[in-house]
């Protein structure tokens, strides 16, 4: 059985990847900061033929992550391994477009970098010695990770450091380390911004990860136009 870890899996694009495996078979192991709020997922999962593995994890808490990859390994130990990893989870404190930087507080610019930033760090770090010999690991972002915009601020820069992390694990690794950026979409986290539902999305993360040419994804970034093109 496959076995895919995603961190910020209790809503959003977490939530839709956790239930598009799902539908797959796959064993699924989701963390997210409230555990409560990761049954309805784990429900989901299960209703739809996969195995869910719940866990209550921050991925600001390099040891909650630890003990999260180290759960989903033991959940893998008879199928090789962890076959993919997702560091998913993420935050933005503010609207979209209406955070400039020099008007941030520095706990905000803390918090973005912690979570989207160290949190991609520490999730790749510590699923490295658990990870199948195929494995693939996918970190989500936007454009604004490369293309500034106003009004954006320290969170367009927690995400260039994720891609920046993505990028340099990709070097190091055996593994295939990448980006994928699905383009705008409709969540919590983006406060209701006009996008793309999660759901109609989910399904080019698990391309990247299971049929993507892994020399494509390595240490570079997937748009939609390039999972469009492959699948078309």
């Amino acid at each position: 059985m496959e076995t895919v870890v995603i961190t910020g899996a209790s809503r959003g694009i977490g939530a839709a990847l956790a239930r598009e495996y799902g539908e797959a078979g796959a064993r699924v192991v989701v963390c997210a900061r409230s555990e409560s709020a990761l049954e309805s997922v784990a429900a989901d999962v299960e209703a739809a033929g996969g195995e869910a593995v719940t866990q209550r994890a921050d991925v600001r808490d390099e040891y909650d992550v630890e003990r999260l990859l180290e759960t989903a390994a033991r959940a893998a130990s008879q199928d090789g391994g962890i076959d993919a990893v997702f560091a998913n989870a993420g935050v933005y404190h503010g609207v979209p477009g209406e955070t400039p930087l020099a008007e941030e507080s520095y706990s905000a610019f803390d918090e973005h970098l912690r979570v989207n930033g160290r949190g991609v760090f520490a999730t790749v770090r510590e699923a490295v010695p658990h990870l199948a010999a195929d494995a693939r690991v996918v970190v989500p972002s936007g454009r604004i990770a490369r293309e500034p915009k106003p009004g954006f601020g320290s969170y367009a820069v927690s995400k260039a450091l994720a891609e920046a992390v993505a990028q340099q694990f990709a070097a190091e690794l055996d593994n295939p380390v990448g980006v994928v950026d699905p383009g705008q979409v409709s969540s919590e986290l983006t406060n209701g911004a006009q996008g793309r539902d999660p759901t109609d999305v989910a399904p080019m993360f698990r391309w990247a990860a299971q049929e993507a040419d892994p020399e494509a994804l390595d240490g570079n970034v997937l748009s939609l136009r390039d999972w469009k093109k492959a699948t078309r």
